[in-house]
């Protein structure tokens, strides 16, 4: 399954500071729909990302009713993004 979205950055504060995309409600539920087949537990879904050029493997987890993808700060920077902005993400999960 894959699917690309437009989803703004944002930053979770913690002991130190994440940054994410959530992916929008729709593309969440059909996640949720495939998550059994794909789920590694805990709820962790296993996915490719692609922001701009930048390609990595991490997971998916659940947030406030969503998805949410961490965006390391090699991609974040590597991309020069910044927290509000509007971000094309395409998410490849293996089905």
């Amino acid at each position: 399954m894959q699917m690309t979205i437009n989803a703004e950055l944002f930053t979770w504060r913690g002991p130190s500071p994440f940054h994410f995309i959530a992916v929008p409600a729709a593309e969440s539920q059909r996640i949720r729909s495939a998550a059994a087949l794909v789920s590694y537990g805990w709820g962790m879904i296993p996915v490719k990302a692609q922001i701009g050029e930048t390609i990595w493997t991490t997971s998916l987890f659940a947030k406030d009713g969503v998805y949410v993808v961490p965006i390391k700060n090699l991609v974040r920077f590597g991309e020069k993004l910044t927290v509000g902005e509007l971000v094309e993400l395409t998410l490849t999960l293996a089905i």
